[in-house]
């Protein structure tokens, strides 16, 4: 997977910072190596609502998920944790590796972007290459409009974790 997923963003211009890791599961581990990264810390969230659809939210690190405030911005009556099976279906990764990156897979459409403001504000994304035994550090601005215009993910939507 990751190979596929370096294959993308050199045929796209995208250049990133690569670092390779020991298996992370938290989110201490992780702002460990954003730190490293020089990124700020970033939650990647798979979610799934009544109706079975699925979203992917980009929350900063030092936010706490509020699945009803996002739920009512969204026009959803539901959010919940999304299965691991639906995560490797859709996005091709498992707990803990789930990222941006994984929209690469989602040739369909089935997820939905959504992105904390704080995220789009920073310079940088810290993420796995759908993997977590490494981290990749890519510009904002080149996921924003280089990589979501290519893999069809442009129309994300952008939430505010802070009402």
């Amino acid at each position: 997977m990751k190979q596929e997923i370096y294959n993308t963003l050199d045929r796209l211009g995208i250049d990133y910072t690569r670092l390779e890791h020991p298996s992370i599961m938290t989110m201490e581990e992780g702002m460990t190596i954003a730190q490293k990264l020089g990124v700020s810390s970033c939650k990647n969230l798979f979610l799934v609502n009544k109706q079975k659809e699925y979203f992917l939210l980009l929350l900063s690190g030092n936010k706490k998920l509020s699945a009803k405030s996002i739920a009512k911005q969204i026009g959803s009556s539901h959010l919940s944790f999304a299965s691991d099976e639906d995560m490797e279906t859709l996005l091709f990764t498992t707990p803990g590796a789930v990222s941006i990156l994984g929209l690469i897979y989602d040739k369909e459409n089935k997820v939905k972007l959504l992105i904390d403001k704080d995220v789009i504000q920073a310079d940088y994304i810290g993420c796995h290459p759908c993997e977590n035994t490494c981290s990749l550090k890519i510009r904002t601005k080149d996921i924003l409009e280089v990589l979501l215009p290519a893999i069809n993910h442009a129309d994300f939507e952008e939430i505010n974790t802070e009402l």
